[in-house]
């Protein structure tokens, strides 16, 4: 437990990410959702009518300058709290201090890092403090908060979740590490706008890793009679521990790539759908972007052909984000291979886009009463539910009640196809369709 100065003193020693900290709103990258004007969290803030709340999003995404930042404005004593170094003896002695702050008209925001590691004791010291308004508790998670957070004080806390930072959100931090003068600003270094936005993928969301990474490549580039630092490719896929996907400037390389690997399955094409996965893998692709490019892959272009695509595909998501690489690149490899073998349909596709289509420029047709509930009196009146036949009463277990609206009663948006196990799809839908008409 450590009582901090919004104001503590930042020498050029300290490790990029800490020089570079943002101390107001202004300067505070990413969570738009969170912080653009009008939104709730923002308005709380400039309101100053902060209580506690719980900051939940993976590392490196901002949770710790938040708290600080919004301790700033509300003007509050700043106490941070470690699960680690901190027990209910370190605890109850600030939680006295913060009481006796508030009989003086101050208030004191006490933020909880990694507050799913206290144990329950621990969290329900807080907890007493919190409901007489003794302290403000900020608490930020990695883990959902409903399993690793005592209930009575979850109960009290408002929950914002905090998203990973996108690859445009990392970029312009990068950048802006090398003008300010807090960063680079005061050095002449020579790097390409493709390496930053390398770096920005590699980070995949979380801003200590980007700037670690940047300041790493700077630390270890190559300087020129001039005094400029150049950060080449081969500084940069060292200090990545793999070759980088370095792409153009439009990111050319990476749509090439995946539109590759998508292609190359679709083509029942394994051999090169497995060249193409490895060669996004050892550019420093992130495996879960493979994995969800896959997911939808299963049901855009093999569907209902082989249901179990879709499965395996999640399946292969799930062991990515367990394992990570590079063990993870034998299940994206199984993935590819059966999705790449798998029979090809993409009737799912057509179907939705089409549906999307009508929707768009169609007017919105009414539901057809009889597929409505009637759960009032009047409704009935209104005939609501008039008509509605419950298919299991029926000895076909169908009826030829309409579904859609009158004016698309006869519209087919899902056309199977006879590839794999959609041929026994189409062959029932026939047999459907024909009854319904009978």
């Amino acid at each position: 437990m450590a009582q901090l100065s919004l104001f503590d003193d930042r020498s050029t020693n300290a490790p990029l990410a800490s020089r570079l900290r943002p101390e107001t709103l202004a300067d505070y990258v990413g969570q738009k959702h969170l912080l653009d004007k009008g939104k709730i969290l923002r308005q709380l803030i400039d309101k100053d009518q902060i209580s506690s709340m719980i900051f939940w999003g993976p590392p490196g995404v901002g949770k710790t300058t938040l708290a600080r930042i919004i301790a700033g404005r509300t003007k509050a004593s700043f106490v941070e709290f470690s699960a680690v170094n901190s027990g209910i003896k370190e605890i109850k002695e600030v939680m006295e201090q913060a009481e006796q702050n508030r009989f003086m008209g101050l208030k004191t925001l006490l933020f909880a890092d990694e507050i799913h590691r206290f144990n329950k004791a621990q969290q329900d010291a807080f907890l007493p403090y919190v409901e007489k308004g003794s302290i403000i508790l900020i608490g930020a998670t990695t883990e959902n908060p409903s399993f690793e957070i005592n209930s009575a004080l979850l109960s009290r806390c408002k929950v914002f979740v905090l998203k990973a930072l996108d690859e445009t959100d990392l970029t312009e931090l990068l950048t802006h590490a090398l003008t300010s003068p807090k960063g680079f600003g005061m050095t002449e270094i020579a790097i390409e706008e493709t390496h930053l936005r390398a770096i920005a993928r590699f980070a995949n969301g979380d801003a200590r890793t980007a700037l670690n990474t940047l300041e790493m490549a700077v630390l270890n580039g190559e300087i020129d009679g001039s005094g400029t630092i150049h950060v080449n490719n081969e500084v940069l896929a060292q200090c990545m521990n793999r070759r980088s996907l370095l792409y153009d400037k439009n990111g050319e390389e990476h749509y090439n790539l995946i539109s590759a690997l998508h292609k190359s399955m679709r083509n029942s094409d394994p051999d090169a759908a497995v060249y193409w996965l490895c060669r996004m893998l050892d550019g420093g692709e992130e495996p879960l972007y493979i994995a969800r490019r896959l997911v939808r892959f299963a049901s855009e272009d093999i569907g209902i052909a082989d249901s179990q695509a879709l499965q395996v595909a999640v399946a292969a998501y799930q062991a990515c984000h367990f394992l990570g690489m590079p063990e993870c690149d034998v299940h994206l490899t199984h993935a590819v291979v059966y999705l790449s073998m798998a029979p090809k349909s993409n009737a799912l596709y057509v179907a939705c886009e089409n549906a999307k289509k009508d929707i768009r420029e169609l007017p919105a047709e009414p539901v057809p009463l009889q597929i409505c509930n009637a759960p009032t009196a009047l409704m009935e009146e209104l005939d609501y539910g008039k008509g509605y036949i419950y298919a299991h009463d029926t000895e076909e277990k169908l009826s030829k009640m309409k579904c859609l609206p009158e004016n698309l009663a006869d519209k087919r948006y899902y056309l199977p196809t006879r590839e794999g196990n959609e041929k026994a799809v189409k062959e029932q839908l026939e047999k459907i369709l024909a009854w319904k008409r009978s």
